[in-house]
């Protein structure tokens, strides 16, 4: 059986989780994805920390800081539960082969407040992306899987929140 990027991934077949070798394929093809997102959202997060200026500099400075940070951690448990799924972590980022739906600024760096609705968007559309999986695999019996994403899932809607408060009006 090969792994989500067509590595050979050895003794797949051999592990025993109680966990369908099919649905564990589906998870890691999906846990890549968003293991290449949370990498792009970690480096979004770092650009814009090191370049806002305006009134909002400290706020969202800080608030940046304290998310890419741990988006960075993330990356760490997404690679280890593909892993632990039997498959490799993605080892190419390539938006092409991964159907990413966040990506990097371009066009030059946005001001303030449209960094802001920029990473609003990215956490929201992250979290989507995570409460459908996690909802999968519930339904198929990988609670560690589900658990992990249902705390994912909370960092980003927490993230999603603060970051729209900074720019209310």
């Amino acid at each position: 059986m090969s792994s989500v990027l067509n590595i050979k991934t050895p003794a797949v077949d051999d592990l025993k989780t109680g966990v369908a070798d099919a649905v564990r394929e589906q998870l890691a093809k999906h846990l890549s994805v968003v293991l290449a997102e949370t990498y792009i959202l970690t480096v979004k997060s770092h650009l814009y920390h090191w370049n806002v200026v305006g009134p909002l500099f400290k706020s969202i400075h800080d608030l940046t800081e304290n998310h890419y940070e741990n988006l960075f951690a993330a990356t760490d448990e997404l690679a280890e539960r593909i892993r632990a799924l039997g498959h490799r972590a993605p080892v190419n980022v390539d938006e092409g082969k991964l159907n990413l739906t966040i990506s990097l600024p371009s066009g030059g760096l946005p001001d303030a407040h449209d960094m802001v609705q920029d990473l609003v968007r990215s956490h929201e559309m992250i979290a989507a992306e995570m409460r459908d999986m996690a909802t999968y695999a519930g339904d198929h019996s990988d609670v560690v899987t589900e658990d992990l994403l249902t705390g994912r899932i909370a960092f980003h809607e927490k993230a999603a929140w603060m970051l729209r408060a900074l720019i209310a009006e």
